[in-house]
C-alpha cells in the first residue's frame, strides 16, 4: 500500500489537525467540517465538557446517527427483495 496523495490542515474546535489520505482533499474538508459542527452541538448543550468528552459524546452521536441509516437501509433492501 503506497503513501496516502493527499495532505490537507483542518480546523477543528480551534485546533488543526493534519489529515493525509486517497480521498480528494474536498471530501477530506467536509468530514472535518462535519466532525467540528458534532462538536459544537454537543458543546453548545454543556458548554463546560471539555474537548475530549465533547469528541467521545460527538462520536456517539455519530455512530448512532450511522447504526440507525443502517438499519433503515437494510429494512428497506428486505423490502425491494420481498418484492
Amino acid at each position: 500500500m503506497g503513501e496516502p496523495v493527499n495532505r490537507i490542515e483542518v480546523d477543528i474546535l480551534g485546533e488543526t489537525y493534519i489529515l493525509k489520505g486517497d480521498e480528494a482533499p474536498e471530501y477530506m474538508e467536509m468530514l472535518a467540517q462535519f466532525v467540528n459542527k458534532k462538536m459544537r452541538q454537543v458543546i453548545a448543550l454543556n458548554p463546560k465538557l471539555g474537548a475530549s468528552k465533547a469528541a467521545v459524546l460527538a462520536a456517539l452521536n455519530i455512530a448512532d446517527e450511522l447504526m440507525k441509516m443502517q438499519k433503515e437501509y437494510e429494512h428497506q433492501l428486505r423490502g425491494k427483495h420481498k418484492k
